[in-house]
């Protein structure tokens, strides 16, 4: 028990003091917090790596994209025509007039395996289209049905 160096008149015996030395706990803190606050810097992973710079230009959006749809069940379809596979060269070149700098927007049902839309970019890739762009929804929005991804995306 802490005690009071004050003498009572009375008695020879020291004061009780009911009061909390809070100095040792305040030191104790103090070195904690130079402990982590040099040991947090040291715990970071620090990789250097010498990114490359893009100078690439944004590219305008084309006043009709072509979207290309892969169902659920593996079928292939431009807007809402079905299309075969064997067909998709005449098709691609019909709505691109040749023009196979156009780019091409694959989008795929979540349940399509990615070895199929692999199989169908393959196909582009024949085709002689090699931009490709894939379509997907933005984090944290709300999936849509088709008919309003349609009515916003410009699609028929």
């Amino acid at each position: 028990m802490a005690g009071s160096l004050k003498v009572r008149d009375n008695s020879e015996e020291l004061e009780v003091n009911h009061e909390i030395n809070v100095t040792p706990f305040i030191d104790v803190m103090l070195v904690l917090l130079i402990i982590f606050m040099v040991a947090a810097p040291l715990s970071t992973v620090d990789v250097a790596v010498d990114l490359p710079a893009s100078n690439a230009k944004a590219e305008p959006r084309p006043s009709e994209p072509i979207f290309l749809t892969v169902k659920e069940d593996l079928s292939l379809a431009f807007g809402n025509e079905a299309l075969a596979r064997e067909g998709l060269k005449a098709t691609l070149d019909a709505k691109t007039q040749g023009n196979t700098d156009e780019r091409v927007f694959v989008r795929a049902d979540k349940t399509v395996d990615y070895g199929d839309l692999m199989e169908v970019m393959n196909l582009l890739r024949s085709a002689g289209d090699l931009k490709i762009g894939l379509v997907g929804l933005e984090a944290g929005a709300p999936p849509a049905s088709t008919s309003a991804t349609a009515a916003k995306t410009g699609a028929p």
